[in-house]
């Protein structure tokens, strides 16, 4: 799945439990989240890929 250039992915690992994954540059970030529905648990995803996005980023300069 996608969400904003941000490929993630969201797999069912128990009933009504999801495991999720996405990188952003070197930072990879894991979850889990529950809901029985996927599309609840792919929105929680986003919403937390959207914040991730929001955050200022610290950037070396020579």
């Amino acid at each position: 799945m996608n969400r904003r250039g941000v490929e993630f992915t969201l797999v069912q690992i128990e009933p009504r439990v999801w495991q999720w994954r996405f990188q952003i540059g070197a930072t990879v970030s894991t979850g889990k989240t529950q809901t029985s529905l996927m599309g609840l648990a792919a929105r929680r995803v986003e919403d937390r890929i959207d914040r991730e996005l929001r955050k200022p980023h610290n950037s070396t300069h020579s």
